[in-house]
């Protein structure tokens, strides 16, 4: 029974570690060749560490400790919003507006670098610092492709690539249809954008129960450690903290 015992909470552990992966929102890789902590990722890691030592003073058990870190690093995400959706949703509808930019530019007779310098200056937001750097090499005497190869890699998105492919045709081949090009692909960003509110109704679901069956379970081990810590001495042995585990 102490087997059967001790792989069932390995299993639900490893179980929980799997839904907070799935729910912990991602963002695309940076093209950097060094690893470092950012300042807020910085905050997370002291708060945990402090609130594992905390924990491990007052329960005098490792894996609470454990346990209490890992908690204090993993919840805010799960608990928090899908910012990271959010704010790929908010990039992938500032290319479409880019796309509108430049089609209105060109059928405005201007040329197709003239199109982007004038975009630059009134760029939506979200992609803002990309397009103005886009913008400083054109200035900078950069030849457009090379200029256009250096914003794809630094806006790292799959429908902005399509729109520097466009450009790029456009900028060799003097593409005569391009404002019909970058019509299209406006469209296709718009319908994207809502595909991604589609998304994020859905996960709002599952997030919610998530959020729901947490603060159950975080609030009935505070009770529990609070009110009967008689309960809790099991946990207190070796063979506890391995079960707890």
């Amino acid at each position: 029974m102490t087997l059967i015992a001790m792989l069932l909470g390995a299993g639900v552990a490893a179980g929980i570690l799997l839904i907070v992966s799935g729910l912990t929102p991602t963002e695309p890789p940076a093209h950097t060749a060094r690893w470092r902590l950012s300042r807020p990722d910085t905050i997370r890691v002291a708060g945990a560490l402090a609130a594992a030592a905390a924990a491990g003073l007052l329960t005098r058990w490792p894996v609470g400790a454990l346990l209490t870190g890992a908690a204090t690093w993993l919840l805010p995400r799960v608990m928090g919003g899908d910012r990271a959706h959010k704010r790929a949703m908010a990039r992938t509808d500032a290319v479409a507006s880019f796309c509108e930019m430049l089609r209105d530019n060109l059928a405005a007779a201007a040329g197709l670098e003239q199109a982007v310098l004038a975009a630059a200056d009134v760029a939506p937001q979200p992609i803002a610092a990309e397009v103005r750097l886009l913008a400083a090499d054109l200035r900078s005497g950069l030849r457009l492709p090379d200029a256009l190869a250096r914003f794809r890699t630094t806006m790292n998105d799959p429908i902005a690539d399509l729109v520097v492919a466009a450009l790029y045709q456009a900028a060799h081949r003097q593409a005569s249809r391009l404002t019909d090009l970058l019509t299209t692909l406006a469209d296709i960003a718009r319908r994207a954008t809502t595909v991604r509110l589609r998304v994020v109704a859905a996960r709002a679901r599952v997030r919610t129960s998530a959020r729901v069956i947490t603060v159950t379970t975080l609030a009935m081990a505070v009770a529990l450690a609070i009110l009967n810590r008689d309960y809790l001495t099991p946990y207190s042995t070796l063979l506890g903290q391995l079960i707890l585990l």
